[in-house]
């Protein structure tokens, strides 16, 4: 873990960063759960004897199967039946049915099935699912995209909401009203009765998943000094990923996606039970100063044990709070409007949402390359979760020694690489190529998402901090919901889906150029600090022989924000007004 084995503070911080762990693999279940509710199983048409000529309606079992679905190299046709004309004579013997002798009636053509399909179950695990469960296959297939690209919106309006409700409400009830919405948004999924319904109602739990994911998200990283925001956010990962490995276990003992939908929603409720718990999620203290709560910020403090804690962070916070207390101030909020009158958040905020959309979008143009070689779903699942587990360890291990900018680009470097060598020379490699390409390009691709939410939380002010926060894991999202559609029977817009990425990713290494650093800074806490932050060079140059320290520049590229030890001891000497100076 960067910057030590344990985190300072002792029990109170260690049982805070728990707190903003643990709820991370409860929403991962919820995530996971569209990876196997849309799982097309393996199907071909039921055949239907009134299609058959009347000689041969009295077939059964393979040779029914023979005479009336279409044969194809990888199985039966799962959207075809065959259509007959009478033949010139009557054949009755078993061997009447297709290519028989000339006798026999032959088929006329092929139609759509009739009678429903047969699915090869279980599919992820699981007897039933969306799919199966309103036939989403042949001319209904367009649906299961759909529903997932609408699930995704639905995470997209979840994030950009809880958002503004962060900035607005506070980080904790915004993660506490979240999650009480998705209890019974997750039971009315379990009882749909529709397609339509099961539409609706998965857009809405999506966005009250992504309300909690964004508050905690913002919550937890405001309740860590700056060595450890990094190691606090990658376990959060991991966390995550623990729930996404879980949901293939917990399919295969439910069975059906009703009773899965359910399980899911029942662990969820267990969380929003303990939502009186201050450990579960203490509100920001930082959010609380900056926008002048002295009330609220002294208990959250207080449960948070920050008078016992003698972490630089809890002490700058304990100073700022005796420095507002001399005066009287009036709790202060600041709208996502004021971001976009502001010049240097703007760039920061407009360039880390760009490379999320490109990091989340252009996965799944190294996803469709690993089908062919991974057909099985618990085969493609694992790996993706794998590359996900890879990501999140390659940023731990490099973005605190070496900085979030110079990462950053390095990930996208390699996801603009692998996609431009796949987009114009996978007829010509090797399969063992491509798939190493694509499996690479997966890993870049997901940590160039994941540091880019985790970069623009730290280069955002936190008066503002959750709704441009949201703004920009939506805009990840928008990337994700784009992949479903072109999953569209007889759509072509796969290529132009991967030609428009790829030339993202190439900008996308030329706007990070313009980033500031982040790594060992304070968080900004009012719009005049977002607007001071700098562009320092991306290399250190190695300093001169004839360097003097006493005429070097003072301006380092963390400006220091910290002003409210010296404004407290200011007050004190000068007293209140009218008051005679010391001497």
């Amino acid at each position: 873990m960067p910057g030590g084995a344990a985190m300072p503070g002792g029990r109170p911080r260690g049982r805070r960063a728990a707190g903003g762990w643990v709820p991370c693999a409860a929403l991962a279940l919820g995530w996971a759960l569209a990876a196997a509710l849309g799982a097309p199983p393996p199907h071909r048409c039921r055949p239907d004897a009134a299609l058959l000529p009347p000689p041969l309606r009295r077939l059964a079992g393979a040779a029914l199967l023979r005479a009336a679905v279409p044969r194809l190299r990888g199985g039966w046709s799962p959207c075809q039946l065959y259509r007959y004309r009478p033949g010139p004579g009557t054949g009755t013997g078993p061997g009447t049915g297709p290519g028989s002798g000339s006798g026999a009636a032959r088929p006329n053509g092929t139609g759509p099935c009739t009678r429903g399909w047969h699915y090869a179950l279980p599919a992820a695990g699981l007897r039933s699912n969306l799919v199966t469960q309103w036939d989403l296959v042949c001319a209904s297939r367009w649906k299961v995209p759909l529903e997932q690209t609408t699930h995704l919106l639905g995470w997209t309006l979840g994030s950009v909401a809880a958002g503004l409700a962060c900035d607005r409400l506070g980080r904790r009830p915004a993660f506490v009203a979240s999650l009480v919405l998705a209890v019974p948004l997750g039971l009315s999924v379990a009882l749909a009765v529709d397609y339509v319904m099961a539409l609706v109602t998965r857009l809405l739990f999506g966005a009250a998943l992504a309300g909690a994911f964004l508050s905690l998200y913002v919550a937890r990283l405001e309740l860590c000094d700056p060595p450890h925001r990094l190691a606090v956010t990658t376990v959060a990962g991991f966390f995550w990923i623990a729930g996404e490995l879980l949901l293939p276990a917990l399919a295969l003992l439910c069975r059906e996606w009703r009773v899965l939908q359910g399980a899911v929603t029942l662990v969820l409720a267990l969380l929003a039970a303990c939502w009186w718990c201050p450990a579960l999620l203490p509100e920001s203290p930082r959010w609380l100063l900056a926008t002048r709560q002295l009330e609220r910020a002294r208990r959250a403090l207080a449960e948070s044990g920050g008078a016992d804690d003698g972490s630089c962070g809890q002490r700058s916070l304990l100073a700022e709070l005796e420095a507002l207390s001399e005066g009287s101030p009036q709790p202060r909020y600041h709208a996502v409007c004021e971001i976009f009158g502001t010049r240097v958040i703007w760039k920061n905020g407009g360039i880390l949402g760009f490379t999320a959309f490109i990091g989340a979008g252009i996965r799944h143009c190294f996803t469709r390359n690993l089908a062919p070689h991974l057909p099985q779903f618990f085969y493609s699942y694992f790996v993706l979760v794998g590359t996900e587990a890879v990501a999140c360890a390659f940023v731990c291990l490099t973005a605190e020694r070496f900085g979030r900018r110079a990462v950053l680009l390095l990930c996208t470097v390699l996801t603009g690489i692998s996609s431009l060598l796949l987009l114009a020379l996978t007829q010509y490699l090797l399969d063992l190529i491509v798939l190493t390409l694509s499996v690479v390009g997966i890993t870049a691709s997901h940590a160039v998402a994941m540091l880019s939410i985790f970069f623009a939380s730290e280069v955002l002010p936190t008066v503002v901090r959750g709704a441009g926060l949201g703004l920009i894991v939506g805009a990840s999202f928008v990337g994700k919901a784009a992949a479903p559609i072109t999953a569209i029977p007889n759509s072509r817009g796969f290529f132009l889906h991967h030609v428009v990425f790829a030339s993202f990713a190439i900008l996308a290494v030329l706007s990070i150029m313009l980033l500031p650093e982040s790594q060992g800074c304070s968080l900004p806490q009012s719009l005049q600090d977002g607007e001071g932050q700098r562009r320092p060079p991306l290399f250190r140059r190695p300093p001169r022989e004839d360097h003097l320290p006493l005429l070097a520049s003072q301006r380092a590229a963390c400006p220091p924000r910290d002003y409210s030890r010296l404004a407290a001891s200011t007050k004190r000497v000068l007293g209140p007004p009218g008051a005679p100076r010391a001497t």
